[in-house]
């Protein structure tokens, strides 16, 4: 691709990712805040009568201004990598169409990014996990996301590799199962988090991570459908519809 092609579709990327931020937003905010609200209630229920944290930024505005501006800037700053990514990996990672090769990209980030390491570490409302660990479980986090993320990437130049050799289905089922595997010793090894109170409702907690990995798959989803469209209207646009008019005698 040349330089202007890529340009294109980095502008395309970003558009693409804020529309599919706007859609995130939505679910975010009537599906995730009620259990964030619900949440805060509970620890301030158990919160001891004489602690009184001083409240730098209003609770309204986090679930609205906040929210927002979290999830549009989130999700324009992925398109534009997601974007990169796609210039990078058409034509590679098999004969696909740009649009199917946006979408199949979506997938494996999503996949790789956030739910690969969320079956390890899940989200956790506010009131679970203890103040003086949050910087040891966010390490623990990014840990198992940057090797989820480097295991797919090697897992596809290995599965790119073997297909002269076992074919492309074989060398697809290699490459997964050591992905499984490697990952799966990963899940053994790395230590464990388990910091939810005992009387922490279990339903709460349920919602609240299925919210978050429905945002995730929303930003994601709406990402790669939006984006293959509009990359596949600038790499391959489809014939003009009319013919011109013909010159007047």
């Amino acid at each position: 691709m040349n330089s202007a092609t890529v340009r294109n579709l980095l502008v395309r990327g970003m558009l693409a990712g804020l529309a599919a931020g706007l859609l995130a937003l939505v679910v975010a905010y009537f599906l995730g805040e009620p259990g964030v609200d619900s949440a805060i209630g509970f620890e301030e229920a158990h919160a001891p009568a004489h602690e009184h944290e001083v409240e730098l930024v209003s609770r309204s505005l986090q679930s609205t201004a906040g929210l927002a501006t979290g999830v549009l800037v989130y999700g324009v700053a992925f398109g534009g990598i997601a974007a990169l990514a796609f210039c990078f990996a058409l034509g590679r990672v098999g004969r696909f169409s740009p649009r199917a090769t946006a979408l199949l990209l979506a997938g494996a980030a999503l996949l790789a990014a956030y739910v690969v390491p969320f079956l390890k570490y899940p989200a956790n409302p506010p009131s679970v996990g203890e103040p003086d660990t949050i910087g040891r479980r966010t390490a623990l986090y990014f840990l198992m996301m940057v090797l989820s993320v480097l295991l797919a990437v090697a897992a596809t130049i290995a599965g790119k590799r073997l297909a002269p050799h076992l074919g492309s289905w074989y060398a697809t089922v290699v490459a997964v199962a050591g992905f499984a595997v490697v990952i799966g010793l990963a899940y053994a090894f790395l230590p464990a988090v388990n910091e939810v109170p005992g009387d922490f409702p279990a339903a709460l907690l349920w919602r609240f991570r299925l919210s978050a990995l429905a945002i995730q798959a929303t930003l994601w989803g709406g990402l790669g459908l939006i984006f293959g469209e509009l990359a596949e209207r600038l790499l391959n646009p489809g014939p003009a519809t009319g013919r011109a008019a013909p010159a007047a005698n």
